[in-house]
C-alpha cells in the first residue's frame, strides 16, 4: 500500500492491516488483478473523484471493464488495493473507506 492518504486513514481510525505490500516492489499485472477480482463479490474502484461499485457476481463485468478500473497507466494494479472480506477496493476515496470500515472494531 503506497497511498499516504490510505495509511493516514487507517492510522487515524486505528485499523490494523493483516498484510501490507509495497506496490513499487511487488508489482501485480493484469492476471493478478483478475485473480483478485475472481475472489471478490463487490468491487469499488476510484479514479479521481469518481467511485464505481460493481457487484461482480450479479453484474459479471467483462475482463476489459475490470482491467480498465483496476490497472493503472504503468500496466500494474493500481494502489492502494485493499481486500476486506469479499470486497475489493482499488484506489482511495475517504467516504468509501469510512463507509466500508465504519463497522470495524478498532484494536488497541
Amino acid at each position: 500500500m503506497t497511498c499516504a492518504r490510505t495509511q493516514e486513514f487507517l492510522a487515524k481510525n486505528k485499523i490494523e492491516t493483516a498484510q501490507v505490500a509495497d506496490a513499487k516492489k511487488q508489482k501485480k499485472g493484469p492476471e493478478e488483478a483478475l485473480a483478485l477480482a475472481a475472489n471478490a463479490d463487490i468491487l469499488y474502484a476510484t479514479k479521481g473523484k469518481k467511485v464505481v461499485r460493481l457487484d461482480l457476481k450479479k453484474d459479471k463485468p467483462a475482463k476489459e471493464e475490470l482491467l480498465a478500473l483496476m490497472i493503472g497507466p504503468s500496466g500494474n494494479l493500481r494502489a492502494p488495493t485493499v481486500i476486506k472480506g469479499k470486497t475489493l477496493i482499488v484506489g482511495f476515496d475517504e467516504q468509501t473507506f469510512s463507509e466500508l470500515f465504519s463497522k470495524c472494531d478498532p484494536r488497541p
